[in-house]
């Protein structure tokens, strides 16, 4: 396959192929410190994920990026298994999360910019560790990353937040694989974008979560005139029987303000609460179903709808060059 693919957990796929896209999802968070500190968090079941994102596949979502990356609860071969057994293609992320995943010995915050990159592009295009660097022996499985994570902690980044940027810019520009970055409490979204372009990455390239955390369009505005993508992901959390949320609000003034091509969406469903079965409210599948009716009730058309439900994050996923051979992805029901 040549240049213009997804790379997917099971193999690169088109970006055809998918009509509903998640863009920030949480299908697996599994370490020791997640049990012990974050246990709402605590998503390490195989068979309670395929359970909901059946639900999801059977309410049309096609692809899920999950977002979790080196060594902060990301299992590949759990992913893998899941993506198998529910029929939602998975797209798995290299790079590195927030401090609070690690800790301040932990082996990410010792190292170099290069090396960080290295092992990010080993992530991409060799295949991510079974052992997800837990472990002095390294086993590379046939599961390859599709998109490069990196997290800031506020409005300026610190030290760490930039070598993490420049390693994943460096990924990035060597690949083509695009970038998702973490927005903590929605700031810091120009800040990633100028330091990144600084670095030699296109702002398509760029997927920016959480910023509707301030759903204020001014802000929001701001950071669409940088070119990167906007990833909504509040509305789940908003959600009360149909009533337009502040994110499908601001969905919709972006969208009627011409920036609609550079809107996704995600749950980024990281709570043992929102998920159905888990017995929580109101499951994954509620983004699919419900909220496109209130993108409609808002005044968007089926087209516009489409590509804030799909078109969009599917294209902002594709990879601009294929460095190495690469595997084609299984059919999906």
């Amino acid at each position: 396959m040549t240049a213009g693919f997804i790379r997917t957990v099971l193999g690169d796929t088109s970006a055809d192929d998918f009509d509903v896209v998640y863009a920030h999802e949480h299908v697996i968070i599994d370490s020791p410190l997640i049990a012990a500190a974050f246990p709402h968090i605590h998503l390490f079941d195989e068979e309670d994920a395929v359970t909901e994102l059946s639900e999801c596949r059977h309410s049309g979502v096609g692809l899920m990026l999950d977002a979790m990356p080196c060594s902060s609860g990301r299992v590949i071969d759990r992913l893998a298994r899941i993506s198998a057994r529910s029929g939602v293609a998975i797209v798995a992320a290299t790079g590195l999360h927030h401090d609070r995943y690690y800790g301040p010995l932990h082996w990410s915050n010792r190292v170099s910019v290069d090396a960080l990159a290295e092992l990010f592009v080993a992530d991409l295009t060799e295949g991510i560790d079974l052992f997800d660097y837990a472990s002095p022996v390294i086993e590379r499985t046939d599961h390859r990353a599709g998109v490069i994570k990196v997290a800031t902690s506020g409005e300026h980044p610190d030290a760490r937040d930039r070598r993490n940027l420049e390693a994943a810019a460096q990924a990035s520009v060597v690949t083509g694989a695009p970038i998702i970055t973490h927005c903590e409490g929605g700031t810091g979204a120009i800040a990633q974008v100028e330091l990144l372009n600084g670095w030699g990455v296109a702002g398509s390239q760029i997927i920016l979560s959480h910023v509707d955390k301030i759903a204020d369009l001014s802000h929001l505005r701001d950071i669409a005139s940088t070119g990167a993508v906007l990833e909504c992901d509040q509305s789940l959390r908003q959600a009360d029987k149909g009533v337009a949320s502040l994110t499908a609000q601001a969905i919709c003034a972006l969208v009627t303000e011409g920036f609609g091509s550079q809107v996704v969406v995600g749950t980024d469903g990281a709570r043992r609460s929102l998920w159905r079965s888990l017995g929580g409210e109101p499951g994954l599948a509620w983004l699919a179903t419900e909220l496109p009716l209130i993108l409609t009730e808002l005044g968007l058309d089926v087209s516009q709808i489409s590509a804030v439900m799909g078109g969009n994050a599917a294209r902002a996923l594709t990879w601009k060059c294929a460095p190495t051979p690469s595997r084609t992805a299984r059919e999906y029901p």
